[in-house]
């Protein structure tokens, strides 16, 4: 599967990526000296960019002589580049979970889940049925192989964020499991589980179908687990 926007990025790609931060079109020259690497290298960085969505290119022609290219941040590329988020969004759920009114919380809860969840669906959509996947594979006799499909799109797109995931069998039905927590500290913040009732509604937004936190790592378990329940949804 080709390179994607959402696949990690080398400390090396980096450094290219903030010395384009600025809107104007840079060239392989300008980037060399301000990189302080070889044109080789920078070359390099940048069809790996390229490659990834996060950076575009124009070419300029001058002349008869060969044409050259100059390369600037795509919105894409703009986001890998600018500060980790981290710390505001962990500023941003704890005043959710200081909101007194349940009602209100619940509602800007969901709120958030089913925007998550619909951009992971929109994502998953877009991968092709033969890329590859974190879990396992369909099986023989599988009673619902769409189900299956897209837990392990969904296992995929989890793992590319560094999330380990798979997709696992409790008898004939598809499990996904959660080996690592997408979001430890948050997690860890909250003593209703808040977050973990998050989850749920992202990745039954995602699939469209409800699924349930059936195992969950706070309580000894080896991994979370999110089983799906009921039916399929109208928009799934």
């Amino acid at each position: 599967m080709p390179p994607t926007a959402t696949s990690e990025i080398r400390a090396v790609d980096r450094e290219l990526l903030l010395a384009l931060r600025g809107e104007e079109f840079l060239g392989i020259g300008e980037l060399t000296e301000s990189l302080g690497v070889t044109a080789t290298a920078v070359r390099q960085r940048v069809e790996r960019l390229l490659a990834m969505g996060l950076v575009e290119r124009e070419k300029v022609v001058s002349g008869r002589g060969r044409p050259t290219y100059r390369y600037r941040l795509t919105v894409a590329g703009h986001r890998r580049a600018g500060a980790d988020p981290a710390d505001l969004a962990d500023a941003m759920w704890q005043e959710i979970l200081a909101i007194q009114d349940l009602c209100i919380r619940e509602r800007l809860l969901s709120g958030v889940a089913a925007r998550l969840g619909r951009q992971f669906a929109e994502q998953m959509s877009s991968q092709t049925s033969k890329s590859p996947r974190a879990g396992g594979a369909s099986r023989p006799g599988d009673k619902d192989p769409l189900l299956t499909d897209r837990l392990q799109r969904l296992s995929a797109l989890l793992t590319s964020r560094q999330v380990e995931t798979g997709v696992s069998h409790w008898g004939d039905l598809p499990v996904l499991d959660v080996g690592t927590c997408p979001y430890p500290s948050m997690t860890e913040s909250s003593e209703d589980r808040a977050m973990c009732r998050l989850e749920e509604q992202i990745f039954s937004e995602a699939l469209g179908r409800p699924v349930h936190l059936s195992s969950c790592r706070l309580d000894g378990d080896q991994c979370c687990q999110f089983t799906p329940v009921g039916r399929e949804s109208s928009t799934g």
